[in-house]
């Protein structure tokens, strides 16, 4: 019988992905523990989990200390970063956590680099040869009385669509260029949008990339999706994780097919993005296919068996807990 302890970090509201976890190792007849870290004591993802650690800050100097505690203390085998802020941190630290007996699925510090500032994303795009936005100055814009409004303006190193304002006439530009910090102008893209899961085994292999339509967002995150089968985004996709200098585990890619039929990519994020739950309802059984890989067992299930158009329509729901719970 296989035996993993698995810890969540920065759970926060990741009930569903917990779970998933939880199945695909009750599927294998995998045992141990899933462990969660949160700075909040009240995180909903902190419940679902076989134990829940508070931690401090990411950026608190004492954070990675006690990541490592928490992995001594639990015999974690696989730590499995949620939010982008720790990303950059734990990536430098890989080898540390190896020497313990502890694999971090998180990429390189080079991927995190790219990823992190969408400029060096956009650069990385052109370097590469996939069309993205171009990025624009936004005092040229201002001086040009034929500019093509709209726009889109967001941070330089934003995440969860925080700052992300579509820029509709000079007024709101010469506005918003002050207002949002290390601000970037870009075209605006007509089109659908979609988001890439793409699943990168340890030794950087691509092996799976499922395409969700973008149909209705809220707060940053996929409220309703649809997975499509459109074999040149996938295609694409692809490319761009592979040419990615030492990406792991899951990568979230966004892209737009544009009213011509042209894939524009914008983002991407090196972590399971919130609205992987379709992915994983569709067939696409990324938690299972890790666990696999870091034990060593043969992969079970066909990796590209997944469902064409199977819709997400999210609604809110509750973990309930006591009072003295979250005190």
């Amino acid at each position: 019988m296989h035996k993993l302890n698995i810890l969540f970090t920065s759970a926060g509201r990741r009930v569903s992905l917990v779970r998933r976890f939880r199945k695909a190792m009750q599927d294998l007849g995998v045992t141990g523990k899933l462990v969660s870290t949160d700075l909040q004591k009240n995180a909903p993802a902190s419940f679902v989990a076989d134990i829940r650690e508070l931690v401090p800050r990411v950026s608190d100097p004492a954070y990675l200390d006690e990541l490592k505690h928490i992995c001594l203390r639990h015999s974690i085998d696989l730590v499995i970063p949620l939010i982008d802020t720790e990303l950059h941190l734990l990536s430098s630290v890989k080898r540390e956590f190896a020497d313990m007996g502890v694999t971090l699925l998180v990429s390189s510090p080079e991927v995190t680099d790219i990823c992190f500032d969408k400029r060096k994303t956009a650069e990385f795009f052109r370097q590469i040869g996939v069309q993205s936005p171009e990025i624009l100055d936004a005092d040229v814009i201002l001086n040009d009385p034929d500019a093509n409004y709209p726009f889109l303006m967001k941070p330089a190193n934003g995440s969860s669509s925080a700052g992300v304002t579509k820029i509709r006439n000079a007024r709101e530009l010469e506005f918003f260029k002050d207002y949002i910090a290390n601000a970037i102008l870009q075209e605006y893209i007509f089109g659908e949008e979609y988001t890439l899961d793409v699943l990168v085994d340890l030794q950087g292999r691509v092996c799976s990339v499922i395409p969700r339509l973008r149909i209705e967002t809220r707060a940053g995150e996929v409220s309703k999706g649809m997975t499509v089968k459109n074999q040149a985004i996938i295609a694409a996709g692809k490319k761009v994780v592979e040419a990615l200098p030492g990406a792991v585990g899951c990568i979230t890619v966004q892209c737009f097919l544009t009213h011509e039929s042209d894939i524009k990519f914008i983002e991407i994020n090196p972590r399971f993005g919130g609205g992987f739950p379709l992915a994983a309802e569709a067939g696409a059984d990324f938690p299972r296919w890790i666990i696999e890989m870091m034990l060593g067992i043969e992969r079970t299930h066909a990796i590209d068996n997944w469902q064409d158009g199977l819709v997400m329509l999210r609604y809110d729901d509750a973990v309930f807990v006591t009072r003295d719970t979250i005190r």
